[in-house]
């Protein structure tokens, strides 16, 4: 594949249960219903923990749904909050305020997803589709490694046992409940890999341009080149280079869709979409939970969006 700036997404047809978590700063003190209190960092992980925990386990997403999760802070509050959860499952390097967060408390088990998700640096320019971290995002806390796992569900299949393991350390007696649940989930999320490669597979354009780089693990599973707008963090500004170089890759691979995000400005995009003659569509990213619907739909969503955009048959 060729080295490009950046990556891409889909989606596909499955059907699983509505997230229903709550959020952390909402969510009353229930430790004493017997159940097991999980708190995941955000909406993907707080999904699979619902699915695999059923009805055994209380969720409570720490990032409220309608946020932008890169950038939320985390009041004294709902640090405080966090001391009364059992388990905490997260993704460090990617909530500056929760690593702070993990680092302060010392009650529940945390679980970190980083090594069972494969993630990859930042500086690794796997087959073209991670972009480098800039300076300046190297140096203010943001990611080093692009931590967009959940959009490739091979990934997904990964921590989903991760998360069951531990469900099943933390409450042996629902053991075979969460082990049949994971089972139930990951030939979902199984199905689902199906659908997006044969969804994907035969593409008149294979280019997605993107508000920010957040499709690289997608692009490296169905073949697809991401071009971005922005780095790893959907609020780096680019440069004039890159819008210039943005155009030059629309206008050569025939682009005719610039995706935007439903918590990012669109403004920039509107405008390199009004340069080059060509149209904006959202791209659900899946980082916050989906105003209808649940990570299943939105990806099934953003795959007939994809199919659309790139002259799919």
């Amino acid at each position: 594949m060729k080295k490009t700036h950046i990556a891409i997404a889909a989606s596909a047809v499955i059907t699983l249960g509505l997230s229903g978590c709550s959020s952390l700063a909402s969510t009353p003190d229930n430790s004493s219903d017997g159940k097991l209190q999980v708190s995941a960092s955000f909406y993907p992980i707080a999904w699979l923990t619902e699915q695999i925990g059923g009805d055994e386990v209380d969720v409570t997403l720490i990032t409220p749904g309608n946020v932008e999760p890169h950038d939320f802070e985390l009041s004294p509050k709902d640090i405080a909050k966090l001391e009364d959860a059992d388990t905490i499952i997260y993704v460090p390097d990617f909530q500056p305020s929760l690593d702070d967060a993990v680092a302060l408390i010392s009650g529940p088990t945390i679980l970190d997803l980083t090594s069972t998700v494969d993630l990859v640096p930042l500086s690794e320019d796997t087959d073209g589709n991670h972009s480098v971290a800039s300076e300046e995002e190297s140096a203010d806390g943001h990611s080093t490694t692009d931590p967009h796992f959940w959009l490739d569900p091979h990934r997904m299949e990964a921590a989903a046992g991760a998360i069951e393991k531990q469900l099943a350390t933390s409450d042996p007696e629902n053991a075979d409940l969460f082990a049949a649940n994971l089972s139930t989930v990951q030939t979902s999320l199984s199905d689902l890999d199906d659908s997006l490669a044969a969804g994907l597979q035969t593409c008149e354009r294979r280019t997605i341009v993107a508000s920010h780089s957040a499709f690289g693990y997608f692009a490296d599973r169905y073949d697809l080149e991401q071009v971005s707008i922005s780095g790893i963090d959907p609020e780096s500004e680019p440069s004039p280079a890159d819008l210039a170089a943005m155009k030059k890759v629309i206008e050569s691979t025939g682009s005719t869709t610039v995706f935007t995000e439903e918590l990012v400005s669109s403004k920039t995009a509107d405008a390199l979409a009004t340069e080059t003659g060509a149209t904006t569509k959202v791209l659900n990213t899946l980082e916050a939970q989906p105003e209808d619907g649940d990570y299943v739909s939105a990806m099934t969503d953003n795959l007939s969006a994809l199919r659309t955009a790139l002259d799919c048959q």
